[in-house]
């Protein structure tokens, strides 16, 4: 937190453009340092007034009896520029800049006025946040330099949670569904335009903070990965976890971010490959973001997600059993053993089996609850619990379920979650300090996200301690590039133990003979220039050639078609026909923000419509390209259908990993390549690319 330390516990705060009314953004700050019990010293600033909210006000910056560590500059428009030029006139370290009219409305005028407060700034060592932010705000310190209606009927009750957010609302808008959950935050913090301090930066400086047990983002832009990585290295050293909400998602909400931040969009699909890399978890939406977070503050340490569901109603268990299976929990099977002693425990008609259900039983002895769990928790094929309580009342000892669960969670010391949609059911086991939920549905959604992205973490760290060494140096995705022929785009992956087709360069009508004779017929003949990415279209692909002869015919029709169209003659490959049960496609290009992007999907000449792909992002482990072919649509062919053998995912997997390792290598510079198809053989068979082009910087 050291760097940015004025931001979040700043000794003073002065307020340009302070009100004597708290309903009024000069008013805001100054209502909430005094409401927040901030300790360091308060400088209200406006030259019309002596006093302001009891404090005494001054008519500017140079009228202070001290320099502030943070000013608030909370005037409109271009009197915000003179303000901030002011603050650094004045050795101010932190200015928090509220006016909007910016980049986020005028993309050139307004970014350059953006650019000329940050130069000042700089020069003066000073750092901005925002323009157009809502402010930051620090329930730790009390440091509440915000004007977010949000927090006039909140009181002094932080908790362990961090929420940050480029946009104003959305920096609050998850504190009001927290506070309904009885969940304090300790950090709300909205930078706005980004102009110098990024979201992403002072998340860094957040997450340092030891009182932070989660971290909530909300990004409509990422402009720079840099700080982003850093704040996932700190929160995996930390053991922290982060959970971003990435708007823009859909072509119509890349638009409306744009005209809202004046952000640039982000490719949605290298976001989330980005996300998991780095052991982020993406939220779907905005209930996605908070609806878990208080099982992430249980301090569980799951050890994986085979689930138990426990209901007095066979729908309860019917219905949980189909959430789990759509999120891929399993439902454990329980031991003989456990199942003997529920069966000696419950009535005949009740199922012993998982889900657990207790039927209408549960009415005429309240007991069955307890008599059971202890039974549960002894079996060590579960990983995590649902109870389901969807109706009780009178003749039902609510109070003792409650209580009973609550032991029960704290025998086993595992996740553990309640489905109960009446209120007074409901409360009495958040009462008992249990995570509830209003459908077995939601509470299966919750408790997979903490699962998955536990083990999402896990994954993460594992991969940070395997990897070696600096980082090799990033190369531009803006650089020049050259295509390579395909020649030399199959001797460079040959060069990096990936398996190509047998092939010949040949120069000449003789070397295509010669060629033949040695793969044996029949061939594919494919002409080779540097200056032709697509062959087909200039029929300069032909399939299936039997003899030498006709070999020497075609080897002389390509030499003429490159000719004829100005291009380079590098001569004309002779590769044999090579098999294969499935065409695969890996593709690798480098991302303007995140760098080396590794795609491997189906492949063929249907690639572009089906779009079954998934992307990774450099260094990965075999173990992760593993995991990305098992999210493919195609996923269920690999293993073999319809007493077909399964297909070598282990050498395609070898495959997707050295060209991982190719995109990081500085000395090859591979801008981007495209190796379709990929022919996947049967287990132990291998797979094989027959294409390739190849573009280095």
């Amino acid at each position: 937190m050291s760097r940015l330390k004025a931001a979040l516990d700043p000794r003073s705060v002065a307020i340009i453009g302070a009100s004597e009314n708290p309903n009024k953004v000069g008013g805001r700050p100054v209502h909430y340092l005094d409401k927040f019990g901030f300790k360091g010293k308060i400088f209200p600033i406006n030259p019309s007034r002596a006093e302001v909210q009891g404090y005494k006000c001054y008519k500017s910056l140079a009228d202070l009896p001290q320099s502030p560590e943070m000013v608030i500059v909370a005037v409109a428009g271009d009197n915000a520029i003179g303000a901030v030029e002011d603050c650094a006139a004045h050795g101010v370290k932190i200015a928090v800049v509220m006016a909007s009219g910016f980049g986020e409305v005028d993309a050139v005028a307004g970014k350059a006025k953006e650019r000329r407060m940050v130069e000042v700034a700089h020069k003066a060592g000073m750092r901005i946040v925002g323009p157009n932010s809502q402010g930051l705000a620090n329930f730790g310190t009390g440091a509440i330099a915000s004007f977010s209606t949000m927090f006039m009927d909140m009181d002094r009750a932080e908790g362990h949670v961090a929420m940050l957010s480029q946009s104003g609302a959305l920096s609050t808008v998850p504190v009001g569904f927290l506070r309904q959950r009885g969940i304090g935050v300790r950090h709300t913090h909205a930078t706005g335009n980004d102009a110098d301090i990024s979201v992403g930066e002072l998340a860094v400086a957040v997450a340092e903070d030891p009182e932070v047990k989660l971290l909530l983002l909300y990004l409509e832009s990422i402009p720079e990965k840099k700080y982003l990585e850093e704040l996932a290295a700190v929160a995996i050293d930390r053991d922290l976890p982060i959970i971003a909400l990435k708007s823009g998602r859909s072509e119509a909400g890349r638009q409306a971010a744009q005209s809202h931040t004046g952000a640039l969009a982000n490719e949605d699909r290298v976001v989330n490959a980005f996300f998991e890399h780095h052991g982020i978890w993406r939220a779907p939406d905005m209930r996605g973001l908070v609806e878990a977070t208080e099982l992430y503050l249980k301090g569980w340490k799951p050890r994986g997600r085979r689930l138990v569901a426990i209901s007095n109603s066979g729908a309860v268990c019917v219905l949980t059993a189909d959430a789990a299976t759509a999120v891929g929990m399993p439902m454990a099977k329980l031991a003989p053993e456990t199942d003997k002693k529920l069966k000696g425990i419950l009535p005949s008609f009740a199922t012993t089996a998982n889900p657990i259900d207790l039927t209408a039983a549960l009415l005429s002895n309240s007991r069955l609850f307890g008599d059971i769990l202890p039974v549960i928790a002894e079996d060590p094929a579960a990983d995590a619990f649902l109870i389901g309580v969807p109706v009780a009342g009178p003749g039902y000892d609510v109070e003792a379920f409650a209580r009973d669960a609550a032991s029960f969670g704290k025998q086993t010391g595992k996740p553990l979650v309640i489905a109960a949609t009446q209120r007074s059911v409901a409360d009495q086991f958040a009462s008992e300090g249990l995570s509830v939920f209003p459908t077995e549905t939601e509470a299966v959604t919750a408790l997979h996200q903490f699962l998955a992205h536990r083990e999402l973490m896990a994954r993460t760290l594992a991969r940070k301690a395997t990897r070696a060494g600096a980082p090799p140096p990033p190369i531009s995705s803006a650089a020049a590039t050259t295509m390579l022929n395909e020649a030399d785009s199959l001797a460079l992956l040959a060069a990096r133990g990936i398996s190509v087709v047998a092939h010949r360069l040949c120069r000449s009508r003789a070397e295509a003979l010669a060629a033949f004779d040695a793969i044996g017929g029949p061939v594919v003949v494919k002409g080779c220039s540097a200056d032709i990415a697509h062959k087909s279209e200039l029929g300069l692909v032909r399939l299936g050639i039997k003899t030498r002869e006709e070999a020497g015919e075609v080897w002389a029709q390509m030499e003429g078609i490159i000719r004829k169209h100005g291009a380079r003659f590098d001569g004309v490959i002779v590769a044999a026909m090579a098999g294969g049960r499935r065409e695969i496609m890996i593709g690798a290009h480098r991302d303007p923000v995140f760098g080396p992007v590794v795609a491997v999907g189906d492949g063929g000449k249907y690639v572009e419509i089906f779009r079954d792909t998934a992307l990774l992002l450099p260094p990965f482990s075999k173990d992760d390209a593993r995991q990305a072919l098992e999210r493919l649509r195609i996923a269920a062919l690999f293993a073999g259908v319809r007493g077909e053998p399964p297909m070598d995912v282990d050498t395609l997997s070898d495959a997707v990993v050295r060209i991982g390792e190719l995109m990081l290598d500085p000395a090859v510079r591979v801008m981007s390549l495209d190796l379709n198809p990929v022919l996947l053989d049967s287990a132990g068979k291998g797979c094989v690319v027959v294409d390739a082009v190849v573009f280095q910087g």
